[in-house]
């Protein structure tokens, strides 16, 4: 299959805003995909290229797409960046220097699909010293055999800019389509697998080779989440059999174990292992099962107490000196759920018989434990659980129904969680604007987004406050390298760094996309641990705005 056939695809999704419109496209699209390709092409219609948990990564930013661009053009740099910035988006940017070039040439070389899986596989493959020079030489060869329309396609898909509108659910809508498997057996493959690009695969096949879709070790499930409550009471009104944890100021985290093997997952389904390797060590020990996957959360120690979040972001950033790092910043794992154990699937199971596996599971040691936990319907009771873990330095408590059974990817009722802080929205930072004087080398004053059902990041807001001298170093290290436009002090960004904004008040506002306005927000910390889609969505935002009377 060319990759051309791809383009057309794209384009007319592009073309309508009708959500069944660009099901019917992707549907019929499906049935012509061989399977071989299936998983990737899935991919790159969602707008990426390797799953994340498959660890792998292209490594290519903006800059370096510019230098190609430039190196087959022979358009200067500024000159391709010209482009780019004026034209508001970098695939038409690069869509109109390849113009130029094509202009002189004359010719565009076919590039097949599975010429694309190799490249790819290539690109990812190179780290280390005199990497970025390969990396270039492959795509120079790729973008030399692009036509200008393939061109603006292929870099949306290397810097995650596709904005076809092809959202998650409309893919999966389109995959019962042209399978006729009814979407909720489709959903639930997705799931258990977390890989759109398999799920399409298998349905292909028919109903019954999808149903042997399930949990896997070395393949991380999206995390359960929990809603966040104003008050107790109001709580034990929607739970019927509730459980108290501790909840924990640290990362959440998904471990895997296979025989000797084992592989530390992130929420946003990064591998991190190399990042803990005290925690590795004592699961060693502490895990009986040959097989298991589990769930906890790491928390960083401090002078023996509680450190701050961000103890445990510089914990996992870190990916040299790690253990100078882990004498000075200890962690420990508490975990608190249990999904799988010598390949029997538990998340079926009710959370009472998870907790159970977990427990037999688990040997504790100083490093790991199994999270502290009471059941209670007694409101003073449960008042005074929360308050102890306040005054022992946690983030507060999760309110959990025991009879619950484990929803991946899913936030409701089964969990909540009560904090005393205010109320926070994890947004991406979208633009920014360069500072003046002693900020003049920090990117400031920035844009944030907040998500749509379509995967679009809506404005909601602009937030300079909040942050110390590191952070602003910090965040525009991070930043700067995904820098999309520049247009005097104000830039566009690619929307990938997520950060924890705390705010007075949501109000109504027509200033922003949203429709709403953050009141007071200032940046608490970056979130290392989550995507941008992993991010809040506007739902989120009219959930705490018809809220926001209440206290806690």
């Amino acid at each position: 299959m060319l990759y051309k056939e791809l383009v057309d695809v794209y384009e007319k999704l592009i073309s309508t805003s009708s959500k069944l419109e660009k099901r019917d496209i992707l549907s019929d699209f499906f049935l012509q995909v061989p399977d071989e390709i299936m998983p990737f092409v899935t991919g790159l219609l969602a707008g990426y290229i390797f799953p994340k948990w498959t660890e792998k990564d292209l490594g290519i930013g903006p800059k370096l797409l510019l230098r190609v661009i430039s190196k087959i053009t022979g358009i200067s740099e500024k000159k391709v960046e010209k482009y780019v910035y004026s034209s508001g988006d970098f695939g038409e940017g690069i869509e109109k220097a390849i113009e130029e070039k094509k202009q002189q040439t004359f010719f565009d070389v076919k590039i097949e699909i599975s010429y694309l899986i190799d490249l790819f596989e290539k690109v990812a493959a190179y780290e280390g010293k005199g990497s970025q020079e390969r990396k270039i030489k492959y795509l120079s060869e790729l973008f030399s055999a692009a036509s200008p329309r393939e061109a603006k396609y292929l870099s949306r898909t290397i810097l995650e800019q596709m904005r076809t509108g092809a959202a998650e659910g409309i893919i999966l809508d389109a995959i019962s389509k042209f399978s006729e498997i009814p979407k909720k057996d489709v959903e639930k493959a997705y799931l258990l697998t977390n890989d759109l690009g398999l799920v399409a695969l298998y349905s292909k096949k028919g109903p019954k080779e999808l149903s042997k879709l399930d949990i896997k070790v070395g393949r991380p499930l999206k995390p359960m989440l929990a809603q966040i409550s104003s008050s107790i009471e109001s709580t034990l009104e929607d739970l019927d059999e509730p459980e108290m944890e501790i909840k924990y100021d640290g990362a959440r985290v998904q471990v895997h174990k296979s025989g000797d093997e084992i592989k530390i997952f992130s929420r946003r389904l990064e591998n991190i292992t190399e990042a803990l390797p005290e925690v590795l060590s004592d699961l060693r020990n502490s895990l009986s099962p040959e097989n298991i996957i589990c769930e906890g959360e790491v928390v960083a120690y401090k002078d023996g107490k509680i450190a701050p979040f961000q103890y445990v972001l510089r914990r996992l950033r870190r990916k040299h000196q790690v253990q100078d790092i882990s004498e000075k910043i200890p962690l420990k794992l508490f975990l608190f759920d249990c999904l799988l154990v010598e390949n029997r699937s538990l998340i079926d199971l009710t959370l009472k018989e998870r907790r159970e596996f977990l427990i037999s599971s688990v040997k504790e040691s100083d490093i790991v434990k199994v999270a502290e936990k009471i059941e209670s319907k007694d409101v003073t009771e449960i008042k005074d659980f929360y308050n102890k873990a306040l005054s022992d330095g946690h983030e507060g408590i999760m309110v959990k129904d025991y009879l619950s059974h484990y929803q991946p990817g899913a936030r409701g009722k089964k969990w909540v969680k009560l904090k005393r802080s205010l109320e926070t929205l994890d947004l991406v930072i979208i633009g920014a604007e360069w500072g003046e004087g002693r900020r003049k080398d920090w990117l400031s004053s920035l844009l944030l987004g907040i998500r749509d059902d379509d995967g679009n990041f809506l404005t909601i807001g602009k937030v300079a406050t909040g942050l110390s001298d590191e952070l602003f170093t910090e965040i525009t290290s991070q930043l700067t390298p995904l820098i999309l436009e520049e247009k005097g002090k104000t830039v566009t960004i690619v929307p990938k760094i997520v950060v924890e904004v705390l705010y007075d008040e949501i109000q109504y506002s027509t200033k922003y996309e949203s429709g709403f306005a953050l009141r007071f927000p200032r940046v608490l910390r970056i979130r290392d641990d989550k995507s941008a889609y992993d991010s809040d969505t506007i739902n989120r935002a009219y959930e705490i705005y018809d809220s926001q009377e209440k206290t806690f």
